[in-house]
């Protein structure tokens, strides 16, 4: 994850605070997503670009409504099926009619799979890497960390008004 480190080093050398959970999350997420997107391209899928990965995120975007992917990427369903008319343009995906409804939902197509094929795969090396470095206890010990993580922020209430910070209080 090539971006990471030099942004660590610059952000210690200026003074700045260490980073927040969700900031070292994010910037693990973001070498992990370089590392997809190298892969897809390397798999001969150079009609793709960032965005469009977006689409592709876990679970797979099959048999689902345009509007729940939107939901799960956090953008609104204009951006979403934007994105999904270009990749529906590319042979990545198709957008039928569900039987006894008008609702449209989201099949990959073969080409579509093997896109998500390639991100898998890269995603196991990453954790084959990962292992290698933690050992296997205590990669074991990080995902179930954040299988339970998971778990609390799904269940943890939406409100902060009982929360007070203080101005140096982190985020």
């Amino acid at each position: 994850m090539p971006k990471t480190a030099p942004a660590l080093q610059a952000a210690a050398k200026s003074g700045l605070s260490p980073p927040t959970a969700g900031a070292l999350l994010r910037m693990t997420y973001q070498g992990i997503r370089e590392r997809q997107f190298a892969a897809v391209m390397a798999k001969g899928f150079e009609d793709l670009n960032q965005p469009l990965l977006n689409v592709f995120l876990y679970p797979p975007p099959d048999r689902m409504r345009p509007s729940e992917l939107a939901e799960r990427a956090n953008m609104t369903k204009q951006a979403m099926n934007y994105l999904l008319g270009q990749l529906e343009a590319r042979g990545y995906v198709e957008r039928r009619v569900q039987r006894g409804s008008n609702r449209r939902l989201v099949f990959l197509t073969s080409r579509g799979w093997q896109v998500r094929e390639a991100i898998v795969a890269e995603v196991t090396q990453v954790e084959a890497e990962w292992t290698s470095v933690l050992g296997q206890q205590r990669f074991d010990e990080f995902m179930n960390t954040l299988r339970q993580l998971c778990s609390i922020s799904r269940h943890a209430p939406q409100s902060t008004d009982d929360v007070t910070r203080s101005k140096g209080d982190r985020p």
